[in-house]
């Protein structure tokens, strides 16, 4: 296999499911799937996916729910759960950012630009893979090789998203990063990211590690500070 990414696939529609594992298995990654938020935890527990992609709305379990319950799990934390949803309004995308999702893409999926993002993350992870890094502000410490944040001697434990994001902020400290430079370099270029989700992701950093660090400069992006 070209890729060694695994691939969870999470809906109650068997053709999207059929669809969906015909094209990443023609593209290389190992795929399992799920048809209800209940059956995708147990299958995350036991297969440790590097990306779920799941739907909203499903029979016994929502795929929000299950997303709540996936990042209550350590050794998912960094998993990269994007949903795919019909369901397009904004207070279901905020629930699904609040839930912890890395992405939200609108149904219809297309599945040469949905292939196309999942080679960008593996490219990522390949990336981050290849070398580690500890960025000490004292106080604060992140640990890239972990994926962990040391707070005030307390270990916080981010989902990848944020903490890729939280990053990039502290790797060059006192540069104001501009929303489109976060948007290609956290989530890459092809992906339609809106400020919402930026902002989501920026709340819930400053709600783990305090509001000091992270500024808000307005009308451009943010910058670390330490």
């Amino acid at each position: 296999m070209k890729e060694s990414l695994k691939i969870l696939v999470v809906d109650d529609d068997l053709d999207i499911i059929e669809i969906l594992k015909y094209n990443l298995n023609n593209s290389g990654y190992f795929v399992k799937s799920a048809n209800n938020g209940i059956k995708a935890i147990k299958k995350a527990k036991k297969f440790l996916p590097d990306i779920i992609l799941m739907d909203v709305m499903m029979p016994e379990m929502s795929g929000i729910e299950a997303c709540s319950e996936i990042r209550k799990i350590d050794k998912l934390s960094n998993t990269i759960i994007i949903f795919l949803s019909a369901r397009s309004e904004d207070y279901t995308q905020i629930s699904a950012y609040d839930a912890g999702a890395d992405d939200y893409i609108s149904k219809p999926v297309k599945p040469k630009i949905l292939l196309k993002k999942i080679s960008n993350i593996a490219k990522k992870i390949k990336s981050e893979n290849s070398y580690s890094k500890i960025l000490d502000f004292g106080s604060l410490k992140i640990n890239r090789e972990k994926y962990l944040v040391v707070n005030n001697k307390n270990e916080i434990l981010l989902p990848r998203k944020e903490f890729e994001l939280l990053f990039l902020l502290g790797s060059k400290p006192e540069k104001v990063f501009t929303r489109e430079e976060i948007m290609n370099k956290v989530w890459g270029s092809l992906d339609i990211v809106g400020d919402r989700t930026i902002d989501v992701h920026i709340r819930k950093l400053r709600e783990k590690i305090g509001e000091k660090h992270i500024k808000t400069i307005k009308g451009v992006g943010y910058k670390f500070e330490n």
